[in-house]
């Protein structure tokens, strides 16, 4: 500890954002460029002497949170830059997209603002690219074996560079054009510019790893003659199966998935297209979903110029507290957040008709009806109580010219064919079943992250990917080195 005082003498300090007016104009990042490095030494001071530090716990990467905060508050980028990096691969995404559940268990929030673990994360990782701390890591020899991974989202792609940096010889499948899976057409440019993704991708082709894009395994190749040329399969896929809403009038023009709506606006960022078909631009636009997903839909309308936009969560609203009787610490509380898309929909008021910034809580979705074309144009509610049973006469109607459905997702999408080519076991839920060392009933063939666990988080899909490659390495060589933070059947921490 550099300061053992500072978690009593300093405020917790977050990394400012820009102001609404100016980034909605945008699709640049959220956050006030070179802002967090003036006061990110002093708030990892605030990091206690705590004996057993839970936010190790919290994390799924095991990361070395306290290390690395005293190395900050020193201004030893070089170590803190090493002890960062040696349980997390990319630690500029979790940095930017992980919801911080490590701040959950971190012992100050007991009764304080918790360290600032995730802007302390980031701004590591952007001192260790700036001051030349992240150069590729080619490994001294090969191992003659070859090591198939399908997918190139966080765990394909972590899976990947721990084996290439163990010596196999790695190809990443990809069924889109470009790499990165949902960080690349999922997550909106103004939570994660691309050009993060891309310099982490260039580490991993200087360091060997192989990139095989649009490449939909059993569709473009057979996944069956895919296993018979390589020494081993990851899956790793994603759980890209979305959630439906039988509903009447779903079928209407307009109503559409979320992950139909947010790709096309990244397209037009990645410059492919000049304009959204699906562009919000001067409609009523209604989010059903309260999750992530729905958030970044509603960030990204608004800045597509929509009428409105509201968004429905079926849960009641959270406190702003948590509650320590059902969600005591260090478990991560549902508690009221306000993300950057909310603060925008709140400022701008998108939907004044909404309980607080653009959600509607505690709101379930009748149905939709339409014009003479086929055109949605309305969106029928009801309030529902804790047990989301209707309550009477709280009906009412919404204006909506575009839905976005963000429900969710149930496991791997099964239309490409891999897995009945393969003839893999599926759990009851829809997601890949594996044993306790990450394999499939097919031998060679094994599966990490959500298409395995199911949807869950960022910092749980690059745990996932390096557990399972420490598994491969051992199917292929014997043994391992290679660190497995977590097994397969590890679950977050609750009551």
């Amino acid at each position: 500890m550099a300061d053992p005082k500072g978690f009593m003498t300093t405020p917790r300090q977050d990394w400012p954002r820009r102001p609404v007016e100016e980034r909605v104009r945008d699709w640049d990042e959220v956050y006030v460029p070179g802002a967090l490095l003036p006061i990110i030494t002093e708030q990892a001071d605030r990091c206690m002497d705590c004996g057993i530090p839970f936010c190790h716990e919290a994390c799924p990467l095991g990361n070395l949170i306290p290390e690395w905060n005293d190395l900050v508050s020193r201004e030893d980028w070089r170590q803190a830059a090493d002890r960062l990096h040696a349980t997390n691969n990319f630690p500029e995404f979790t940095g930017r997209l992980c919801p911080a559940p490590c701040e959950a268990g971190c012992v100050l929030a007991i009764n304080q603002p918790a360290v600032t673990i995730k802007n302390v994360e980031v701004a590591v990782a952007e001192q260790a690219w700036e001051l030349g701390f992240t150069p590729p890591r080619p490994p001294d020899r090969l191992s003659g074996r070859t090591v198939a991974v399908i997918g190139s989202g966080p765990t394909g792609l972590a899976a990947a560079q721990q084996l290439t940096r163990a010596g196999h010889t790695v190809a990443v499948y990809e069924k889109d054009d470009r790499l990165g899976g949902l960080m690349r057409y999922g997550i909106p440019e103004f939570k994660m510019e691309k050009h993060h993704l891309e310099r982490r991708i260039e580490q991993m082709r200087a360091e060997g790893t192989k990139f095989r894009t649009s490449t939909a395994v059993g569709r473009d190749v057979g996944a069956a003659e895919l296993r018979t040329r390589y020494d081993a399969v990851v899956i790793a896929t994603g759980a890209t199966a979305w959630r439906e809403l039988d509903v009447p009038g779903r079928e209407l023009a307009g109503v559409q998935q979320a992950m139909e709506y947010l790709p096309l606006a990244n397209r037009v960022r990645e410059g492919d297209l000049a304009v959204s078909p699906m562009s919000a631009a001067g409609k009523h636009v209604v989010i059903v979903g309260g999750g992530d997903t729905g958030a970044d839909c509603l960030g990204t309308a608004v800045r597509e110029g929509a009428a409105s936009v509201t968004q429905l969560d079926i849960y009641a609203q959270p406190g702003g507290e948590r509650d320590e009787d059902a969600e005591p610490w260090p478990t991560y509380p549902k508690i009221y957040r306000l993300s950057a898309a909310h603060e925008e929909a709140g400022e701008l008021r998108t939907a004044p008709a909404a309980d607080a910034d653009a959600r509607l809580f505690a709101a379930s979705t009748l149905r939709f009806t339409g014009d003479a074309d086929g055109r949605v144009r309305s969106l029928h509610l009801v309030e529902v109580d804790a047990a989301r049973r209707p309550v009477e006469g709280t009906q009412r109607t919404l204006p909506a010219e575009l839905v976005l459905l963000a429900l969710g997702f149930s496991g791997p999408d099964r239309r490409d064919g891999l897995v009945d080519q393969l003839g893999l076991e599926m759990e009851p839920r829809g997601t890949v079943a594996r044993d306790a060392g990450f394999a499939t009933n097919v031998p060679g063939v094994f599966a990490a992250g959500d298409a395995a666990r199911g949807q869950s988080l960022i910092v749980w899909a690059i745990a996932e990917g390096r557990a399972v490659a420490a598994a491969v390495d051992r199917h292929l060589t014997g043994s391992s080195q290679l660190p497995a933070p977590i097994g397969p059947y590890d679950r977050p921490m609750t009551v």
